[in-house]
């Protein structure tokens, strides 16, 4: 806080940023690597410590060869929430100050989604971090202190979820018309 952006070189900024992503990128590595990916010098147990707090752990473990298990060209022998496991769990591994999910959990089934959404809110609740979360499913932002409505580019919403429900605004017909998190196409692009 307080330094200029023009100050701060890419290869700073990109140290400061873990991105959880709608379609997570894994590399043709075992698991432990692909978790691994986020941390020099990581350990063993460092990895299975956050692969607990991602929900992947057991797993992992079931499989024959554990954490050693080749993923895949880009995680194809795993499933779409078993591969956002594993960058939720790399990016508590990476531990930066500012996480971005982009829609981390809009081409997950509903089960699958509250296991990522329970790994998730461990990295949303912890106050020493910055998250921009953009999703289709509102639900995600719970958890969030702030919360910004945009139509055509500008700002027509901005408060707590709380707050934002009560105000009877385009939020709340949002969250009303999700029924339990899922927005339409037409609403989308509108929340951030």
């Amino acid at each position: 806080m307080g330094q200029s952006i023009y100050d701060v070189s890419c290869d700073s900024l990109r140290s400061s940023i873990a991105l959880i992503p709608q379609d997570t990128m894994l590399f043709h590595r075992c698991i432990a690597e692909n978790i691994g990916y986020a941390k020099e010098g990581v350990t063993q147990s460092e990895i299975e410590e956050v692969a607990k707090k991602a929900h992947i752990h057991d797993f992992i473990s079931s499989l024959p060869d554990g954490y050693q298990t080749l993923v895949g060209e880009r995680g194809i022998k795993l499933s779409g929430g078993q591969r956002q496991r594993i960058a939720i769990a790399r990016a508590i591994l990476k531990d930066a100050p500012i996480l971005i999910l982009d829609e981390a959990t809009s081409s997950l089934d509903s089960h699958t989604e509250k296991h990522i959404q329970e790994s998730l809110n461990l990295l949303i609740d912890d106050k020493s971090k910055t998250v921009i979360a953009i999703a289709h499913r509102l639900s995600t932002l719970q958890h969030m202190d702030r919360i910004v409505v945009l139509e055509n580019g500008k700002i027509i919403e901005d408060g707590s979820p709380q707050d934002l429900l009560k105000a009877n605004g385009y939020y709340q017909k949002m969250w009303n018309t999700q029924a339990g998190g899922f927005l339409p196409e037409s609403l989308e692009e509108k929340i951030y």
